[in-house]
């Protein structure tokens, strides 16, 4: 959570809540403490510096910091009320473990203390026995958006916010209060899309490991409500754009040109369409090692 992200959420009626868990979303959405995703992903992100650069580092928010104590996006659709919990100590636990999964303990313990990491392993591993069916509503990438998200959503779903400067002044992108680029689709549509993209790529490419990774996303939808909306949010990464590319990221229309060009047969035109989105990811992910 300390590098810029992008998010995948899904936000479901309180109807898919079991009833302790339904009262309490009940109750916040009525008090109106719910932030906008910008401020609440920047609370997130600061928490997890301020785990970081503790003596020794704790590696994640604290289980009773404000953070974790039942906050959520919260959004209206023709009149139903939609919640995503943060689950920010869950989502960070699941980041640890795959962070460290293929880490051998002397290159692991050079980022952070060995016993951390096993106290967070048992914690997760006693979250799963106690809910079986516990899981993230939020995924996140790291300094890009994978293609395979852009998959859910239509490019007349995207909705840019330039955002206005913050007092201090300054000319930096980053100082931009209200900066957002989201697209937002309804449920249905985003496993259709899903599954539709699989027919296609299963009909035209022969690597069966490249519909693996939506593969896995059309399962991740499955486990949600049907009633629910999936927001692709480029979160902390409109901070690394300028107004004309943040303006011009037309991600989605080129993955789904993409999509149609390899369902004609048109090899060529797909390759020049994935090209594009797979430019601008790798401006972004380039950030991560400058100087």
């Amino acid at each position: 959570m300390t590098a810029h992200a992008a998010f995948l959420r899904v936000y479901e009626p309180l109807a898919a809540f079991e009833p302790g868990q339904r009262r309490v979303w009940e109750a916040y959405v009525a008090a109106g403490r719910s932030p906008a995703p910008e401020l609440g992903v920047a609370r997130e992100r600061a928490a997890a510096l301020r785990a970081l650069v503790g003596r020794p580092p704790a590696g994640m928010p604290p289980a009773d910091g404000p953070e974790e104590q039942e906050q959520a996006f919260v959004t209206e659709v023709d009149g139903v009320t939609l919640v995503c919990p943060w689950q920010t100590r869950l989502r960070s636990l699941l980041a640890l473990e795959d962070f460290a999964a293929d880490l051998p303990d002397e290159v692991l313990e050079a980022f952070l203390p060995l016993e951390l990491a096993r106290r967070s392993a048992a914690e997760l591993d006693a979250e799963r026995a106690a809910r079986p069916d516990v899981r993230s509503r939020q995924l996140t990438s790291r300094w890009h958006v994978p293609q395979r998200w852009f998959v859910l959503v239509d490019a007349e779903e995207r909705q840019v916010r330039l955002g206005q400067q913050a007092r201090g002044g300054g000319t930096s992108v980053d100082r931009r209060a209200g900066r957002s680029l989201v697209y937002r689709t309804a449920m249905s549509r985003a496993r259709r899309r899903t599954a539709r993209a699989l027919a296609v790529l299963r009909r035209t490419v022969s690597d069966p490991e490249a519909a693996a990774g939506l593969e896995e996303l059309g399962r991740w939808l499955e486990e949600f409500h049907p009633r629910s909306l999936v927001e692709l949010d480029y979160g902390g990464l409109v901070h690394l754009l300028d107004d004309a590319a943040l303006t011009q990221d037309e991600s989605a229309r080129d993955v789904g040109a993409a999509l149609s060009a390899l369902d004609e047969g048109d090899v060529t035109a797909a390759g020049v369409a994935y090209a594009r989105v797979s430019a601008r990811m790798k401006a972004l992910q380039a950030v991560e090692s400058a100087n």
